[in-house]
């Protein structure tokens, strides 16, 4: 990878504590490690040769980075929000390269339910999130060769299970390439933080999402039992709901207020 976004905010969130050294030090190794697209090598000695750190300051500064922001597995130092970049990257790829097969960008279309999706996969942020005081971080990525393991989304499933939590909000009528691609990045953020605890299957993330579902039924703001500021009504439906922005909120309790 040549090429990746940068969050000021967040990364000035996390790193605070970091010396102007370590700074120096820290956005080296992401530099290395999305441009080799593999992990920071285990063998200190060749890692500061690469950066030319020489002194004892600097090889301090060093382990403390590799402490504080990557993971030490038998293969190398892992980073696990870079993982889940270098995944996404590769997948955009290989959908790409797929379009110019066919002669380029397919023509956007929309597709009835009963359908074959056509799952684009718009970025979502990477922002940690928790619902029933149980924390979803959207950071953590699977152990090396188990990426492939997580179970594909199901979406009429998903459908199902919405219209069965919260027969009130809008029924989804039509399931198109945009819609598709938001559910499909939720999903796997999900899928990604349940994986860590232990091998997972598509029921256990669909009982993440009836759980996620029975939450904003507790919403009167989401469910249009109460007004605004401004005396309007408002109702969430599945599109909104499963937006980057929204979904964090949501889970976050930010629309649960008396």
């Amino acid at each position: 990878m040549h090429y990746y976004k940068f969050n000021i905010a967040d990364y000035r969130k996390d790193t605070t504590h970091l010396t102007m050294l370590e700074h120096g030090i820290y956005r080296t190794l992401i530099d290395w490690y999305y441009l080799d697209e593999n992990q920071i090598p285990l063998d200190i000695d060749l890692v500061a040769r690469k950066l030319r750190l020489t002194t004892e300051d600097e090889l301090k500064s060093l382990k403390m980075v590799l402490f504080d922001f990557f993971e030490k597995t038998e293969k190398g130092h892992k980073h696990r929000r870079i993982n889940v970049d270098i995944l996404s990257y590769h997948e955009l790829a290989t959908k790409n390269a797929a379009n110019g097969k066919l002669g380029g960008r397919p023509v956007k279309t929309q597709t009835v339910m009963d359908g074959n999706p056509n799952e684009s996969d718009p970025k979502g942020n990477h922002k940690p999130l928790t619902i029933n005081h149980k924390p979803i971080d959207t950071n953590i990525c699977p152990p090396d060769g188990e990426l492939d393991a997580l179970p594909d989304c199901d979406h009429k499933a998903v459908i199902a299970i919405y219209h069965q939590c919260l027969p009130t909000l809008r029924k989804v009528e039509v399931w198109n390439g945009t819609r598709a691609g938001y559910l499909r990045q939720r999903w796997r953020e999900v899928a990604i933080e349940l994986s860590a605890e232990k091998e997972i299957t598509s029921k256990d993330v669909l009982k993440w999402w009836t759980e996620f579902f029975v939450h904003i039924g507790k919403s009167r703001f989401l469910t249009g039992r109460t007004n605004d500021k401004g005396g309007r009504t408002f109702a969430a439906d599945l599109e909104w709901i499963i937006k980057p922005s929204n979904f964090a909120k949501i889970i976050e309790g930010k629309y649960h207020g008396s």
